[in-house]
This record gives structure tokens, sequence and C-alpha cells, in this order.
């Protein structure tokens, strides 16, 4: 079964795409990045699921792609901890049995931060440039994004994407993380819950994180773990060096 839908929680409409390969394995989720949206995923996800025989499920974030638009000026300094949450309902409202969570950059650490608190029913989770803690780097990286964003293409590029929410889908990023009180965000300590097995992906000259971020998952988590540096990849492996990345997160997925 491969479905379409828009999903109601409580004031949000959720845009989520759901394919069906065998209902006794287990479900990916996919969590994407502070600008992506399902589409953006392009079709790395379906390869990822055709490859381990698992379900596929990829959703738009509230305020990204075709989910409902931000109703909020400004965002919590703990919006990826209430993602997690949020997240936690939808696994919920569908009832999966067993799931495995790829989460890139912020996806990834909404995935850290759900498995530091629901372990149930979850298998693993994979995550690829995600940040744990704010470096010089993360916000230098935020910083040319603004500018590239003001003098190149690239918010016709997302406009493609997200239509009338581009614009606070881009300042809900950028204006977070450079907002003096969001300094202090680290979440090393909540790592010490994650019980399950965790793989670590990130480019080797990932431009939104150092090895700082590899080694504060690696060193916290308590399950089973492992950390993959990506090269000739910047901050999205699974398109800069995809097959590399693919194969790591199948071989992954297949051990559990």
């Amino acid at each position: 079964m491969n479905s379409e839908n828009i999903l109601q929680i409580n004031d949000s409409k959720i845009y989520y795409e759901y394919h069906e390969i065998d209902s006794k394995r287990p479900t990916l989720i996919f969590l994407h990045d502070s600008l992506g949206s399902t589409q953006l995923w392009r079709d790395f996800p379906k390869e990822v699921a055709e490859k381990t025989n698992c379900n596929l499920f990829v959703y738009d974030r509230k305020g990204y792609g075709k989910s409902s638009p931000f109703i909020i000026s400004q965002r919590e300094i703990t919006y990826m901890h209430d993602e997690a949450d949020f997240l936690h309902e939808i696994i919920n409202h569908f009832n999966f049995n067993e799931i495995i969570l790829f989460g890139h950059s912020d996806g990834g650490t909404i995935s850290l931060l759900y498995a530091a608190k629901y372990h149930e029913s979850l298998k693993g989770i994979v995550v690829v440039g995600s940040h744990v803690v704010v470096e010089d780097v993360t916000l230098n990286g935020i910083r040319e994004a603004i500018k590239a964003y003001k003098e190149s293409n690239l918010k016709e590029r997302l406009t493609k994407y997200h239509g009338e929410n581009t614009q606070k889908v881009f300042e809900m990023w950028t204006e977070t993380w450079l907002r003096p009180d969001f300094i202090d965000f680290d979440i090393r300590e909540e790592l010490k819950n994650i019980i399950c097995p965790t793989l670590v992906i990130q480019g080797i000259d990932d431009e939104f994180g150092s090895i700082k971020q590899v080694d504060g998952i690696i060193e916290n988590v308590k399950g089973q773990k492992e950390s993959f540096l990506v090269p000739d990849a910047k901050h999205t492996p699974y398109k800069e060096n995809r097959e590399l990345t693919l194969n790591k997160t199948v071989e992954f997925i297949d051990s559990l």
C-alpha cells in the first residue's frame, strides 16, 4: 500500500507518505533537516526501504512542505524536544510495532531526543549531521546561508518545496539558532538515556558541525554505537556521497 495523506493532530495538518512493503517488518521513519521536506529527500528513503525490506513513513514537520504553516512568531528553545514528543503522537496514532529512525540535521537531533525518552518499539536510529551542542562553525554556516538566501537563488529553490511557508521556514531556523539564549543548547546529558543501537554519520567536510558533534553522541549514548565519517561529503552525505552513505545505512539496518 502506498499513500499520500494529511494527518490531523491537535491544530496541525501533517503531510505524510506511507509505503508498506511487509506489515511484519519494521517501519523506517525519515526526519528531514531545518530546510527540508518529504520531497527534498528525493528517492533516498525509498531505496533504503526497498534494500532493507522495511516499510517507509516520511512526513513534513509542521511549518514545512505541504503541512500546516507556522502560526508562532518565535520558536521555543526546546523546539526539537517538542518535535520528539510530537513524533511520539504520530507513532501512537499509526500504532507502528517496530520503528527505526533516520534523521538528518535537526531531524537527527529530534531522533536522538526521541530515543532518549521513548524506548518502546524503537529498534535503532541513524543520525546524519546532527547537533548536540552549538558550535561557532554551526553559527558561521547559518550566517553564510543567510547571505546565500539574499544573494543567490536559494529562496527560489526552497519555494519549490515549501511554497508560501518558505520565508517562515528560513526565519525559524536562522533566527532561533542565532539567538543569544540558544548558545546554551546542549543535549549530551540526555543522550545517556539512549539504549538502542545508534549509527552516527557525518560528512568529513560538514560546514555546520565538527567532529565534536559525533564525539558528543558516541561518548554519551549507552547502547551499541558506531560512527561513520563520509569522505567527499559536507552536511548532506546522502546526496554528496550517496552510494557510501546508502550502503552503510543498509548494512546497519540489516544488522538490527
